[in-house]
């Protein structure tokens, strides 16, 4: 039986080491971007884009089975479009990238880079929003978007990401509102049973929400190094973005009313959320559904008769079954592709020789846990897709243990850099009085801040941990990425 905690892949840096360059030595050496002469402006090569696409590809159905159909809205904002909401705009400000020239001549208004498509679906929607019969209009779009800024970081924080972007309009605050719940719920179901990551929904604090949102509700997850992530948002704009864009429609009772708008999103971020939520010293740990490749099929000595025949044998029965599945024929060492499947993090690794052939099984590795077992080849589809809900369950049960490690209770805000020395870095739950005063000292003081306030309340005292007054909510706070 192999060393399960032996180190394979050696130019890794390991993560207890120096947990920054452990993430960027993974998404270079596993191939999944290369750096451009655009700071901040990443190649997403084809092994990395693949798992955005199987992600793109399960949400794009779990949207289209809740009543949403895509659309796509252009690249470019006129700035007086983006200046009808005046919270929304002051929020992006920093970020925006403007196109000033139209080839050699100057352009008489300025064109926002979108940072996000708000403003563009507002005037949309007063075009063809006249009636309640109008009403809802559940879209939703693929597309990139651009924002500058200054510290970037692979997936986590670029200058141009790949995200989806939710907008719905709909007659009542409380379709709306419920609208907005449901998306948060698939982002978290999805998260958690495709991804096998856990997350903590709940509702940001005013000084966190989106520009322009009445509320904003998030997810968020733990990364291995005890920093929070957050993977998505939801957020409720009221009425608002409709009655600065003058969007208006005839009610039922023939009276001009306002429409309540949604909009949510998640992007490429989570690749960096799955890198760090269960990569480990080897290189990446992917989740079975997400995975370029599910399985893959390692030829022992395949210079003998009849082994690279039994491969493909079982490569076509794995592919027929749903299985994506790969058979590695090339002429590299066999330490050579344990070390390279690892460190792409294929789920299931299946070793198949003279002997295993003779016997009628092959050996599968698990590549969260490197457990070995024997499989009969008759049996292949059924042990194969059994190994690979083992890897998603082991996934999650590790990611959610290390988040109840690091998760801590306090009552009293000097309590908490103590903690965290001692324990390293986690979710902080504490009760808060509203007041933003104290979230900001709460920061100051202790380095974390805000994450949300969750839905899954609490009663850790009755006083805020900052000043002592009544409290109001129990706060998930943390550092984050």
């Amino acid at each position: 039986m192999a060393d399960n905690n032996k180190k394979m892949v050696e130019d890794i840096t390991s993560m207890e080491e120096d947990f920054a360059k452990w993430y960027t030595d993974i998404v270079k050496k596993a191939e999944l971007i290369e750096y451009t002469s655009v700071k901040g402006c990443m190649v997403i090569r084809p092994y990395g884009y693949a798992i955005w696409e199987n992600m793109q590809k399960i949400l794009d159905g779990m949207f289209k089975d809740s009543g949403h159909e895509n659309v796509c809205m252009p690249m470019f904002i006129p700035e007086s479009l983006l200046q009808k909401e005046k919270d929304h705009v002051e929020g992006f400000a920093p970020e925006v990238a403007w196109v000033t020239h139209g080839g050699s001549e100057k352009l008489e208004e300025r064109l926002c880079v979108r940072p996000t498509s708000e403003t563009l679906f507002c005037e949309h929607y007063a075009n063809i929003v006249h009636s309640w019969r109008d009403l809802p209009k559940l879209y939703n779009q693929w597309v990139s978007v651009v924002r500058w800024e200054k510290t970037t970081r692979p997936f986590l924080r670029s200058r141009e990401f790949l995200w989806q972007e939710g907008h719905t309009i709909h007659a009542t605050a409380e379709q709306a509102d419920e609208e907005t719940i449901k998306m948060l719920n698939i982002y978290a179901e999805f998260c958690e049973k495709y991804l096998a990551m856990p997350v903590v929904k709940g509702r940001k604090t005013d000084s966190d929400k989106f520009a322009g949102a009445v509320a904003t509700y998030a997810i968020e997850a733990l990364m291995h190094d005890g920093k929070a992530l957050q993977a998505g948002t939801s957020h409720y704009f009221g009425d608002g973005f409709a009655k600065a864009f003058g969007i208006q429609y005839t009610s039922k009772e023939n009276k001009l009313e306002y429409p309540h708008q949604t909009s949510w999103g998640v992007s490429t971020r989570l690749i960096g959320g799955i890198i760090m939520t269960h990569g480990d010293d080897n290189g990446l740990v992917l989740p079975p559904a997400v995975a370029p490749i599910q399985a893959v099929i390692l030829p022992i000595a395949q210079h003998k008769p009849g082994v690279l025949d039994k491969a493909y044998e079982v490569r076509d029965i794995l592919k027929a079954a749903g299985i994506r599945v790969k058979v590695d024929d090339s002429d590299q060492s066999a330490g050579w592709k344990f070390s390279e499947y690892e460190m792409k993090g294929v789920p299931v690794r299946i070793e198949l020789g003279p002997r295993d052939i003779e016997n009628g099984q092959c050996v599968l590795v698990s590549r969260h846990n490197r457990e070995k077992s024997f499989a009969q080849l008759d049996d292949i589809v059924a042990a194969v897709q059994a190994k690979l809900t083992e890897v998603h369950d082991g996934l999650y049960q590790k990611a959610l243990a290390n988040r109840e490690k690091r998760t801590y209770r306090v009552k009293a805000m000097d309590e908490i850099v103590p903690l965290l020395e001692q324990k390293g870095d986690g979710l902080v739950y504490a009760m808060w009085c509203g007041e933003e005063e104290c979230e900001d000292k709460v920061k100051e003081q202790t380095g974390v801040g805000s994450r949300c306030i969750p839905f899954e309340q609490e009663e850790l005292s009755d006083v805020c941990v900052c000043c002592g007054k009544p409290a109001k909510h129990m706060v998930c706070w943390g550092k984050a990425y």
